[in-house]
């Protein structure tokens, strides 16, 4: 499959890589490494498939175009767009096209998130009953020298993405009533430092982000019936390690069980896999947690900013 990168920063360099020998071609307006300055200038005889690494505002564009002529997409997180209707008629064009439209959330193949996703789904754990999750970077400086990336919901958008994705992966589609429970520019014009909760299903959700975590780290804790399982740190700040908790009754120190890794980020050759994978098999584009995802993080903004505009 031949690929070309559209946006070659620093998401857009990572796609490179892990294309390999698929890469032929890079499209950038201002990076004098790209070959080409718009995907138009492209011909479309020479790539299968495009890694679109682009800001939020023309994304909805560059698909259509990609999607239109016949093109594998894989675009980097989220899918936004400010008329819902325009997600769903992407989905609508690559499904008439027999083609693959991929939003790209590679911390869905982190090792310890799959195994989460394997425990919630064996049933071990029993009634779930809620989850905490923390995502914390240290670019607030970075972010506000940027001009595009300082405004609107700020780190909500950047970070909240992910959390959320995560939730829908591990939980599915029956997630509570999100809302947001607290905002902050300590240090940004947008916001830095967001929590956001949903009531209403079980578990209950507590997600925390921002970008004034001088360290990256990560961290969930999902607490239920029969016992308990944690997360700390991911593989790119590693070492991560995964603990499941067996309850004890009446109370007292649960066994545990524990498993750690030291070693390179392998999401982003896993979702490169994972894309070639779905293109060879034409699976149907879905692109219905990418509307979801695109609703609540619009309320959510919309939230987070009337808050801000009272405090």
């Amino acid at each position: 499959m031949r690929c070309i990168v559209v946006g070659l920063g620093v998401q857009g360099y990572k796609r490179r890589k892990h294309a390999g020998e698929d890469f032929v071609g890079a499209v950038d307006l201002v990076n004098r490494e790209a070959q080409f300055h718009s995907v138009q200038e492209v011909p479309l005889s020479s790539y299968d498939a495009a890694l679109v690494c682009l800001p939020d505002e023309p994304k909805i564009e560059i698909l259509s175009y990609l999607l239109g002529h016949g093109k594998h997409v894989l675009v980097e997180k989220p899918l936004w767009a400010k008329d819902a209707q325009a997600i769903l008629d992407l989905e609508r064009l690559a499904r008439t096209k027999e083609i693959v439209c991929y939003t790209a959330y590679n911390h869905r193949f982190e090792p310890h998130f799959q195994r989460m996703h394997d425990l919630i789904a064996s049933g071990e754990l029993g009634s779930l009953y809620h989850c905490r999750m923390f995502y914390g970077n240290g670019t607030a400086r970075l972010v506000r020298e940027s001009e595009w990336r300082d405004q609107g919901a700020g780190v909500l958008p950047d970070l909240g993405s992910h959390l959320l994705d995560t939730a829908r992966y591990w939980f599915g589609d029956s997630i509570g009533t999100v809302a947001v429970t607290s905002v902050n520019c300590f240090e940004n014009r947008a916001p830095d430092h967001v929590i956001i909760g949903a009531r209403g299903t079980r578990p209950t959700l507590e997600l925390e982000m921002t970008l004034l975590n001088w360290r990256n780290h990560f961290t969930c804790d999902l607490f239920a019936e029969k016992g308990s399982a944690h997360i700390q740190s991911l593989c790119k700040w590693g070492p991560t390690t995964f603990t499941v908790r067996k309850r004890v009754l009446p109370s007292g120190r649960p066994p545990e069980e524990s498993v750690t890794l030291v070693q390179d980020d392998p999401t982003w050759a896993l979702e490169y896999r994972h894309f070639k994978e779905i293109c060879s098999r034409k699976s149907q584009t879905d692109l219905s947690t990418d509307c979801w995802l695109n609703a609540s993080l619009s309320q959510l903004g919309k939230e987070a900013l009337e808050l801000l505009a009272k405090s």
